[in-house]
């Protein structure tokens, strides 16, 4: 059988290192799982996981320069993932007449920021300003 990327094939671990583990594959040649490819969560060791002649099932995520990249994670079947219930938008309500368009909100913001900004005018004046000399 051809080594080609998306290939799913079984095969025997013939060496581990802190970087991966080294996988003999049918026909003879050997492929590397890295580190990250080995399992879902983090790996902090290899031998946690994998020992020599171990089985795997692997599959070929890369091929270059005949180095033939595996990963172990991706070969496992999963099940479908379910679908999320869609978003509600902020603001609670939930109701289709919530929803404001970009140019809505920024709008709004600019209105904010300029009575924000207005009232801070007005206080200051009546504090006598900013860097006023005391004396």
């Amino acid at each position: 059988m051809a080594i080609e990327v998306g290939n799913k094939l079984e095969g025997k671990v013939t060496g581990i290192t802190h970087f991966g583990a080294f996988v003999l594959l049918p026909g003879g040649e050997t492929g590397l799982v890295h580190i990250s490819e080995i399992a879902d969560s983090y790996v902090r060791d290899i031998n946690e996981h994998l020992k020599v002649n171990d089985p795997v099932t692997v599959k070929v995520i890369n091929l270059d320069n005949n180095k033939i990249g595996l990963s172990i994670r991706q070969a496992q079947d999963r099940p479908p993932v379910a679908a999320r219930p869609p978003r509600r938008p902020h603001g609670g309500g939930g109701g289709g007449m919530n929803r404001q368009t970009f140019e809505d909100k920024m709008s709004r913001f600019m209105r904010d920021s300029e009575d924000r900004l207005q009232a801070l005018r007005r206080s200051d004046s009546k504090r006598g300003g900013r860097g006023g000399r005391r004396g």
